[in-house]
């Protein structure tokens, strides 16, 4: 019994900002039931496949984020599929969509028609540019995905070496952070509705949550005037704080205060670099030379030995490739990697845990991504024996 088991949400979400924050949702205990246009969810058919994608229902990147889900496919056009959308709703306490703005409302079952059905509902969606109910601009109805976000968020103007283009971060912040921030949004209306019986609409916009995920460049503008852009693995008030290569492969240090520094001077067998330089702004006012001490030491030094000189006096960790992660039992003790069954596949694969981690209800995968409209009979049966109990 998770946290949220109590909570019946109705999952119109497709590709990653949505079924990544339903998931979250899933993980906590709630019953996600994913309503899938036809055809279903346009990533069901996205790589990677283990071995077939003929035989495998489904890619790496639904099962990632739509584990623990429930499937019914419903057509919005359909009259019947709507009325059964519609009785659905009746019972819900929360309905997640990532449309464009005024899609829902096309079909007449936008917030205001949904809470004629169930006053308490709430009603959330995660847009590019958010919605015209919580602050209409002339962006809304134009479509997003998470490199609009970056580009317009400011993310990608601060990312990348400081002589290099712009460049997008790898994970893609414009649909996760958005994601987690929904969700919370989502648990803070569930409070809401248990102090009041209120429902609610939640929004999010993606371009929104970008301009509080660069938060450091926001007041960097407004304090200096100056636009910060990049500056490849560094920091702009912190150093050492950077990446630096090793003789096989990559480490980071962070050594920003005092003591770190001259602890990292000392495994460099440098004291002398810590009597000169021995105050932060001394270093950042000489990081380009410092910054070249550093690499010179660190460039004959393997990485474990790197990190290992450091270990318990300056923060200090190996760049990982996922390959090393797996290997990590770090990872495996914090069940950070999750085996689920990949339909079609005659194994099983591993997908990323959930980090919250709780005393009594921790969330936790419950199983695999659902099949397109794999729970058609049961969802809609316990629909009609809530009807007939009424």
């Amino acid at each position: 019994m998770g946290a949220l088991s109590n909570l019946r949400v109705l999952d119109l979400t497709q590709v990653l900002a949505g079924p990544y924050c339903t998931m979250l949702l899933a993980d906590m205990g709630a019953d996600v039931v994913k309503i899938e246009r036809p055809g279903g969810d346009l990533i069901r058919s996205n790589p990677p496949f283990v071995d077939d994608p003929e035989e495998e229902a489904f890619g790496g990147y639904f099962q990632s984020v739509n584990r623990g889900k429930r499937s019914i496919e419903l057509d919005f056009g359909d009259e019947a599929d709507r009325e059964d959308f519609l009785s659905l709703v009746e019972e819900a306490d929360i309905v997640v969509e990532n449309y464009r703005a005024g899609t829902m409302e096309k079909y007449d079952l936008g917030y205001e028609t949904l809470t004629e059905y169930n006053p308490q509902l709430i009603y959330s969606s995660i847009r590019g540019f958010g919605d015209p109910r919580t602050g209409e601009t002339d962006r809304q109805g134009q479509p997003s995905f998470d490199l609009i976000a970056q580009a317009l968020g400011g993310v990608m103007e601060i990312t990348g070496q400081e002589d290099g283009p712009p460049t997008k971060t790898g994970p893609g912040v414009g649909d996760l952070f958005t994601a987690t921030l929904n969700c919370i949004g989502i648990l803070a209306a569930v409070n809401h509705r248990e102090q009041t019986g209120e429902g609610q609409y939640v929004d999010t916009g993606m371009y929104d949550s970008m301009i509080s995920f660069t938060e450091r460049a926001i007041y960097q503008q407004s304090y200096t005037g100056e636009a910060p852009s990049r500056q490849g693995n560094s920091h702009p008030t912190l150093f050492p704080y950077d990446a630096f290569e090793t003789a096989d492969g990559y480490a980071v240090i962070a050594a920003f205060n005092d003591k770190h520094w001259a602890d990292l001077c000392d495994a460099m067998d440098r004291d002398d670099l810590a009597e000169e330089f021995p105050t932060m702004p001394e270093r950042l006012a000489n990081r380009d030379g410092l910054r070249e001490e550093i690499a010179d030491w660190s460039a004959d030094v393997a990485t474990d030995e790197l990190v290992d000189s450091l270990e318990g006096r300056v923060p200090a960790a190996p760049v990982q490739t996922t390959e090393e992660i797996f290997a990590d039992e770090h990872i495996h003790a914090r069940d950070m990697l999750v085996p689920v069954e990949q339909p079609g596949a005659d194994t099983e694969v591993e997908i990323a845990g959930n980090p919250i981690k709780m005393s009594e209800t921790t969330p936790q995968p419950r199983g695999r991504a659902p099949l397109l409209d794999e729970h058609r009979e049961e969802i809609l049966g316990e629909e009609a024996e809530t009807t007939a109990d009424d």
